[in-house]
């Protein structure tokens, strides 16, 4: 039996004594796993070959598989979230011959990286040497960042993550070294394998990271079929392997990180390029790898969702204040606390909850007495000055400059008051919803990969004519990609060719409503 601990490999069940190690069959070769056909032939053969590379290189004695190795496994040639997760709405289940194919073996734990842990990089000096290396390394590079979300203000990048053939892997302080153009220059034309890239390529771009060229094992293995997408689940199904994950929701702003938690960091990129092969394997065999590409092309110019025309209204529990006056007191407390916020570098909610907040504004305190009385939040007595000189400026603003009880938008109203408005759109949304879940279970795939609703939204209540090409048209326009106009243009055509002749209107005016149309925070998938 192979010194699988000493390797800092073991598996989730462990003997209670001391020293005693339950090894996976894979590794040890007591058993040998029942050859299979088809694509779970060749997901089991890759699962065992990334098992194997693993396990030897910890032991110093191999190097990556090699392009023929690779090929014979079915993999491409060439080079290479909590504990609980909920299933994606909308996905299928996998099927029963799925069930029957899962690997018997309990999952490998990943727990050290195969190269031990890398020195952090916080020198010019040190950086330059880093994109030497990834220029000089081969195939796609691994990327993945740390966020402080919670912690600090905004969604910046405290430590980047890299792992590419002949590199291995790199940790990049972007606090120290905050322009990381030198490492995109060495990536140009890089492949990038980003898992859930919508998260990290914001603070990437903003560190001077941007990719030509992306593939998210996230996204895929959402086209792909699977139901739950966190990357420990993803990594399971597709490699039999699982990860050390015991430090997601850190404070990664602090310094100096533990090492610990570089460990934990640096895991994550440690066989993200073995995941993406399994899963573009996996795409291909459905035919869905064209999909695929589709959506990560559209992915690489991604830098954030479009900035909020007026983002206190995010502010939860607004929707219980009803008087303009009340909202005005809301929108002052809110950019009160914002810049609070931005100047200690905290994020808005430890400065005060957004409750606490909305029972200040209600209150609408004229002293520093009632803003301590409105709320036992200890925050309200801390900046109670700050709080009182909100309320009082909310309190004096002319009526006619009051802000709307709801945002004005050219969007359509929200579905829910569809029927009220305008009834034959809510049936023919209606109608095209069905069509949309229908194609969801053909192909498995979530109904809001298949089309973004949103598009669904605003294509159903402004309807082109009911023919093919004038539908295609409308879809495209809206952002729809080629794959999704292909497959979802008949179903919308059906749709919109039940309404009746006399039913051309002019839609009813949309409320002033934000979630109308507000902007998807991501690119629709």
């Amino acid at each position: 039996m192979r010194e699988i601990l000493a390797l800092g490999m073991i598996t989730p069940q462990q003997d209670e004594h001391p020293g005693s190690v339950t090894a996976d069959p894979a590794l040890t070769g007591d058993t040998a796993p029942t050859p299979r056909t088809g694509r779970r032939r060749r997901t089991r053969a890759s699962r065992a070959a990334v098992q194997d590379e693993i396990a030897q290189s910890r032991r110093g004695r191999a190097a990556p598989l090699d392009d023929a190795a690779r090929a014979g496994q079915g993999l491409d040639a060439g080079p290479p979230e909590g504990p609980l997760e909920r299933p994606i709405e909308g996905a299928a289940p996998s099927s029963p011959d799925e069930e029957l194919d899962a690997p018997s073996a309990e999952p490998l734990l990943i727990a050290q990286p195969r190269d031990g842990t890398p020195e952090v990089i916080e020198e010019e000096e040190a950086l330059a040497e880093a994109a030497s290396a990834l220029a000089s390394g081969s195939g796609p590079v691994a990327l993945d960042a740390e966020r402080a979300s919670g912690y600090r203000y905004g969604q910046r990048a405290y430590l980047v993550q890299l792992r590419r053939a002949g590199a291995g892997t790199l940790l990049i302080d972007p606090i120290a070294c905050p322009d990381l153009s030198p490492i995109g220059r060495a990536l140009e034309g890089v492949e990038w394998v980003v898992h859930a890239a919508s998260q990290d390529l914001p603070c990437l771009a903003e560190v001077g990271l941007r990719p030509q060229r992306l593939f998210d094992t996230e996204l895929g293995a959402r086209l792909a079929g699977q139901p739950r997408v966190g990357l420990a689940t993803v990594l399971e199904h597709y490699l039999n392997l699982t990860l050390a994950k015991e430090h997601s929701a850190a404070d990664w702003s602090t310094r100096p990180l533990p090492e610990p938690w570089l460990r934990y960091a640096a895991l994550d990129v440690e066989v993200l390029i073995e995941l993406r092969d399994a899963v573009e394997a996996d795409l291909d065999a459905q035919g869905k790898l064209a999909w695929a590409r589709e959506e990560f092309d559209a992915l690489t110019g991604f830098t954030g969702p479009p900035q909020r025309v007026e983002p206190w209204r995010r502010l939860s529990g607004l929707h219980k204040v009803r008087s303009r006056r009340t909202l005005a007191v809301a929108r002052e407390l809110w950019w009160i606390r914002d810049e609070i916020a931005r100047a200690r570098d905290i994020s808005p909610g430890r400065i005060i909850p957004d409750a606490a907040l909305i029972d200040i504004a209600q209150a609408a305190p004229a002293t520093a007495a009632d803003v301590v009385a409105a709320t036992p939040n200890r925050s309200a007595r801390r900046y109670a000055v700050h709080w009182l000189t909100g309320s009082k400026k909310a309190l004096a603003v002319p009526e006619s400059e009051l802000p709307s009880r709801t945002l004005s938008t050219t969007g359509p109203p929200p579905p829910r008051i569809w029927a009220d408005r305008d009834p034959l759109a809510a049936h023919r949304l209606a109608r095209a919803r069905a069509a949309i879940a229908d194609l969801g279970r053909e192909y498995r795939v979530p109904v809001e990969n298949i089309l973004a609703p949103d598009v669904l939204r605003r294509v159903m209540w402004e309807p082109p004519p009911a023919a093919l090409e004038s539908v295609r048209e409308a879809l495209a326009g809206r952002g729809a990609r080629p794959w999704q106009v292909e497959i979802v243009a008949p179903g919308l055509v059906a749709a919109l060719a039940d309404d009746p002749p006399d039913s051309e209107q002019e839609p009813l005016d949309s409320p002033d409503a934000e979630q109308c149309a507000a902007p998807p925070d991501a690119p629709a998938h």
